[in-house]
């Protein structure tokens, strides 16, 4: 019976994603960029990650833009593989250790997890109907 109701809407799914997931990402990029990058690249530095102020301005470029491009729908599928990629080395690099909820003051990978799902669903499924890709290049999505 919900199938009948709301299964004509499934190619609305994305829409509701790519606004979650642009405005989360969009948040954090926009917060490296007025905080200073010089804070978050002393933070990779600490990591050891090589090339602290190049990926510092990288990731913040990617994680506004690129929330941004997710939000209207502009190239949703190519942003979508740089922010999993931010994900994956988040997650690794940072949050593993202190498990999935956090632990010792910590936060944990919970919300890098389900950001990097959003961002593989994005690139499998596409922007959806309602997205300036469809209003710009006319293609059925």
């Amino acid at each position: 019976m919900l199938e009948r109701w709301v299964g004509g809407f499934s190619s609305w799914a994305a829409l509701p994603l790519r606004l979650a997931v642009g405005v989360i990402f969009a948040a954090h990029g926009w917060q490296k960029f007025a905080n200073g990058l010089d804070r978050f690249a002393g933070f990779l530095s600490n990591l050891g990650i090589p090339l602290p102020e190049v990926f510092a301005f990288l990731v913040a470029f990617f994680e506004l833009v690129g929330g941004i491009g997710l939000i209207v729908g502009l190239f949703t599928r190519y942003w979508s593989i740089p922010l999993a990629i931010i994900m994956i080395v988040a997650i690794f690099t940072v949050k593993l250790q202190a498990g999935l909820l956090g632990s010792g003051g910590r936060s944990g990978y919970e919300l890098d997890l389900a950001l990097l799902a959003g961002c593989l669903a994005l690139l499998l499924t596409g922007p959806g109907p309602l997205s300036l890709e469809r209003a710009i290049f006319h293609k059925e999505l």
